[in-house]
Order: C-alpha cells, then structure tokens, then sequence
C-alpha cells in the first residue's frame, strides 16, 4: 500500500501489513499467514456445494470467483486428501483447484489447508512430501512401517535404507523386494509367461 511516512526524516513511501492471531498472545515478532481467499459474504452469494448462505466463505481465485462455505471447503479438503487427489505444481506446491474444476485456480496460499485440523494437516503435509520426493527422483523404502524417502545411487541396483532415517533394508531399485543378484523375480516370472505362449 503506497503512502508517505510521517517519522522524521524518512522517506518511504510504502506500508508493509503483518497478521497476528488475536485468539492467543505471541511474541513480536510471530507472524500469522493472511487467509486472503476466506472473505465475509457480505453478497450473501451461496455455496457452490450446498446452496446455504453463510457469514464466512471462500472464495477462490477462478475467474467466476466461485464461492463455497467453510463447511463444505472442509470437506472437499477431507475427500481429496483420502482419495489423494491434490495436484502437484513446481510453484505452489500440493494444493487444489476450484471446486466446480475451474482451469487456473489451484489455491495458492497453502495454509488454508489448515481447515483439514492437525490429523489431516498432517496427513496432507505427509503426502506432499511424498509426492516431492518421487517427482525429484527418489523412492520410499518398501519395508512394512518404514517408508523412508531415499534418493538411491543411479548406477546400482542395490538400495540400502539409512540406519538414521528409516530401518536399514538392503533392496532392488527395481522390483523394491530384498536385494538379490540376476533378474528381478517379476521378470523372470514374465519371462517364463511370455515362453510358454509362444510354445
């Protein structure tokens, strides 16, 4: 926001704005995200999911400006992130688009996803995770209640989880079973499949 300071001798002519949560005292220097897509419906425009008119709404950034209340905005978070259904972009990260599937609206300001609570954040931010890590070229370690995220050596085969991160197991890159020397027992099998129809 342009203006021009009033202190003695400055010259600046640009204001800055910081949120801070009034629910709960911080420090100076704590700062809360503003949520610039959740705006009082002061149009009393209804909910693209359930038709109510509510006080508070989101609003997301497609160009109709569709609108949907909190509630349903909850849910929608709720059943993309179960069936995990959020996209992936370079820039913004893990987020969703307009839901009515506007093109151009994936929601920038990811912390809006905080609606989902602490267990579904969580799970939210797990899964971004995730998808980061196997977009970047790396892999999960695939022993039961581990799922490290490692990025293996590109000129081997042999993938060995670490002690410090996940549980220790040595295995294919390839087929994620236990390392082994040859042919991955998935092609093998193939092979084996493929010669007797040929037969």
């Amino acid at each position: 926001i342009h203006g021009v300071c009033q202190s003695d001798g400055c010259q600046g002519n640009e204001a800055e704005f910081f949120m801070k949560c009034a629910s709960h005292p911080t420090s100076d220097d704590d700062l809360s995200v503003a949520l610039d897509l959740i705006m009082t419906n002061s149009r009393d425009v209804p909910c693209i999911a359930c038709t109510d008119i509510r006080d508070v709404v989101l609003v997301f950034q497609c160009s109709e400006r569709h609108v949907i209340c909190l509630d349903c905005f909850r849910g929608y978070c709720q059943t993309r992130v179960s069936e995990r259904q959020f996209m992936y972009d370079p820039v913004i990260g893990y987020s969703l688009p307009c839901a009515a599937g506007c093109p151009d609206s994936l929601i920038k300001e990811l912390h809006h996803f905080r609606i989902l609570g602490d267990d579904q954040y969580g799970r939210y931010l797990q899964y971004g995770a995730e998808e980061c890590l196997l977009r970047s070229g790396g892999l999960m370690c695939p022993s039961p209640g581990c799922g490290a995220g490692l990025f293996p050596p590109e000129d081997s085969r042999r993938v060995e989880c670490d002690r410090q991160l996940g549980c220790g197991f040595v295995f294919c890159k390839n087929c994620r079973e236990g390392y082994h020397e040859g042919a991955c027992p998935t092609e093998l099998a193939l092979n084996r499949t493929t010669s007797s129809a040929k037969c």
